[in-house]
């Protein structure tokens, strides 16, 4: 069967299954629905909004994205300490970690080590991805406490219509509290397992006349935990125990003030972390393998009306710096002036400045056209990238400057045909310096025939810029070189969903989906001389199912269950990518133990084996979280108590090939077990 009739016989299969299980469930429903199509009705309290789907706010049921929205509430009662600890419990999501960094895989892509490059982040529509290695951080390297987070909005589907590069599979919108939001100051401490402790000092307040000014700080320190990787065991290196080497050391600075119409948003974010995998063939349990991180942003935003339009125009400046410390064992390596081998100390670093400017405008026309239409322009004035020996001779292998620029138009409308028909129709054009451009374009059909019942029919097409390190970076022609010729990775995603409302108290949602993925960006070894270097490789199937049911009760009881089956394999192998599970099963419940005093959240995980680069698997597993939570136990007074993998169950995540070597082949890295925190916080 030639590949065209694989790829088509597969979207044919999902989008006959999505149909079916939608015209059973149109049949089953019509008899008991009263309300004519297209009335309105209040159904699962209140129908949730979001504003990045389109870059305005619309109730989800009418977003041109299937769409889950996290609360600051389901934050407190579930303990989540991370971005990525909330992503781990949404439909579709699987969180991996190499004791350095957190990787979101989203439905079943989710290639070791990629920095998150593939998911566009967001804080407040602020671009948080860098601009030498595209990263989005998601661990404890994210820039924002997670108890400053009002809601995450997480977008699902190529999104490059509005935001351009990096949203391949989604965009995650985090938007940030205000000062009207505390009473005044706030206060909070945890500690957990590991030695980890963390306190933050935060002032809110909305003055007369409507400012509002929000400050915030925070550390957090972790000893972490004493490591064993049996492909280390051996009493050279330690038995294979790593001491102390998974330690991290994190500080958070936070600012968001608005008076009239603007909004003035700034962070910053430090991170030391040691890794203690001997990542690159270091010298493993070495204290001086350290990696540091650091970013910092302003955004300024204007927002006004005027004779029936919005427009939200911003300007913003980043910064990004990485320092990382590789210690070597000196034995392959004889500096000009030595006769001995000897321990070299190599370092390399990448630092990313850039500004832009962002305008918008929005408005209804005609009564029946919704229309958004903008551009922006970036100009990357530093993206710089180094290596060199630090110890015990200096030599430099590589400083690189560079800087590039790009600019971006795109235009959306949103037709309303009837009450419950609407067509969203987008595309946005692209241009670099580093490889010209690009254009992508999306489409939405959103159908109510129901009340309460929703019908989408989705196509996107999104790209991903290929980045400062893997166009320029190289270590002086040791073991890698550069490449200037890199085309952008390209995806389309065809999406078939079915969301539905059960009474007043339920909500459900069906969909299937089909995405190609045009020349990923990868490695392969170059024969003519042996080195490695980024090339447009690989083409990439993805196709699954994901189905969630939702529910909220009065007196605080809600929940919810989903499962995810997902296929992502090489378009011409076959052969299934990296890190991809097949299943994924998720259980979240929160239950109200003592009305309004006392809460349980829990937590139910499960991920089904997963492929790693040597050709091996994980085991799948389950994991289990519990928290207990108290909102004013008394007067401004929160207390929580949280469980993590409450049964201490082993697993591991598959590692990338820098923790992967001939002679240390460690090719899956193993989790946390049992953990704990206790957390107060205090509003005076």
């Amino acid at each position: 069967m030639s590949l065209d009739a694989k790829r088509y016989r597969r979207l044919l299969a999902v989008a006959g299954f999505v149909a079916l299980a939608v015209w059973g469930g149109d049949v089953a429903l019509a008899a008991d629905t009263a309300a004519p199509p297209g009335e309105e009705m209040i159904l699962f309290q209140e129908i949730p909004s979001v504003f990045g789907a389109s870059k305005y706010e619309q109730k989800v049921t009418e977003a041109p994205a299937t769409v889950s929205i996290v609360t600051a509430a389901e934050i407190r009662r579930y303990g989540y300490r991370t971005l990525a600890d909330l992503l781990r419990s949404l439909r579709g999501f699987h969180v991996s970690n190499d004791r350095n960094y957190s990787y979101a895989g989203v439905r079943g892509f989710g290639l070791p080590g990629d920095y998150n490059t593939r998911v566009l982040i967001l804080i407040d529509g602020h671009r948080l991805n860098d601009s030498v290695f595209s990263a989005g951080y998601i661990g404890s390297t994210f820039p924002v406490d997670i108890d400053l987070i009002d809601r995450v909005e997480v977008i699902r589907g190529p999104g490059s219509s509005l935001y351009g590069t990096n949203a391949l599979f989604g965009v995650i919108n985090v938007i940030t509290r205000r000062g009207r939001d505390y009473r005044t100051l706030e206060v909070s401490g945890e500690g957990g397992r590991f030695d980890t402790y963390k306190g933050r000092l935060t002032y809110g307040n909305r003055y007369p006349g409507g400012a509002e000014l929000l400050l915030s700080g925070s550390a957090l320190r972790s000893q972490g935990d004493d490591l064993y990787f049996d492909v280390y065991d051996d009493p050279a290196t330690n038995n294979g125990v790593a001491e102390g080497r998974d330690d991290e050391d994190v500080h958070n600075l936070f600012l968001k003030g608005t008076l009239g119409n603007y909004t003035l948003t700034g962070a910053y974010s430090r991170r030391r972390d040691g890794y203690p995998t001997a990542a690159w063939e270091t010298i493993f349990n070495d204290p001086e393998a350290r990696i540091v991180d650091e970013q910092a942003y302003l955004d300024l935003q204007h927002v006004r009306s005027f004779s029936g339009w919005e427009s939200r125009t911003r300007l913003f400046w980043d910064y990004y710096r990485y320092d990382g410390a590789y210690p070597y064992d000196g034995a392959d390596y004889v500096a000009d002036n030595a006769a001995d081998p000897y321990r070299l100390l190599f370092k390399d670093y990448g630092y990313g400045e850039r500004w832009g400017a962002e305008a918008q405008l929005s408005r209804n026309v005609l009564e029946r056209h919704h229309l958004v239409m903008g551009a922006e322009f970036q100009e990357n004035y530093r993206q710089d990238q180094g290596g060199y020996d630090a110890a015990p001779d200096f030599w430099l292998y590589l400083k690189d400057r560079r800087d590039s620029t790009q600019w971006a138009l795109f235009f959306q409308d949103e037709i309303r045909f009837r009450d419950d028909l609407r067509l969203t129709a987008g595309v946005r054009y692209d241009h670099y310096t580093t490889f010209g451009g690009t254009t992508n374009p999306r489409l939405a059909l959103v159908y109510s025939p129901l009340a309460g019942t929703t019908l989408k029919l989705l196509y996107g097409e999104a790209f991903r810029a290929p980045n400062a390190y893997e166009l320029y970076y190289h270590d002086g022609g040791v073991t890698q070189k550069p490449t200037q010729d890199l085309d952008p990775e390209t995806i389309r995603t065809w999406e078939l969903a079915w969301e539905q409302a059960l009474g007043e108290s339920l909500r459900g949602v069906l969909s299937g989906f089909y995405s190609e993925i045009h020349d990923l960006i990868n490695y392969e070894t170059d024969p003519a001389d042996g080195l490695l270097i980024f090339r447009n490789l690989d083409e990439v199937e993805a196709w699954g199912v994901e189905a969630e049911l939702e529910g909220r009760w009065s007196g605080g009881l809600e929940g919810r269950v989903s499962y995810s089956y997902q296929r992502a394999e090489n378009a011409e192998s076959g052969k299934r990518l990296t890190n991809s599970p097949r299943h994924l099963a998720k259980i979240n419940l929160v239950l109200p133990l003592v009305r309004e005093r006392l809460f349980a959240g829990i937590e139910e995980q499960y991920t089904s084996s997963r492929k790693t680069v040597s050709g091996g698997e994980t085991g799948g597993f389950a994991v289990t979280n519990l928290t207990l939570f108290s909102p004013g136990l008394a007067e401004g007074l929160d207390l929580s108590a949280s469980v993590y993998n409450l049964f201490d169950k082993k697993y591991s995540d598959p590692g990338s090939e820098e923790h992967f070597s001939a002679d240390y082949p460690l090719d899956a890295i193993e989790q946390d077990g049992l953990g704990f925190r206790v957390k107060m916080t205090y509003a005076f």
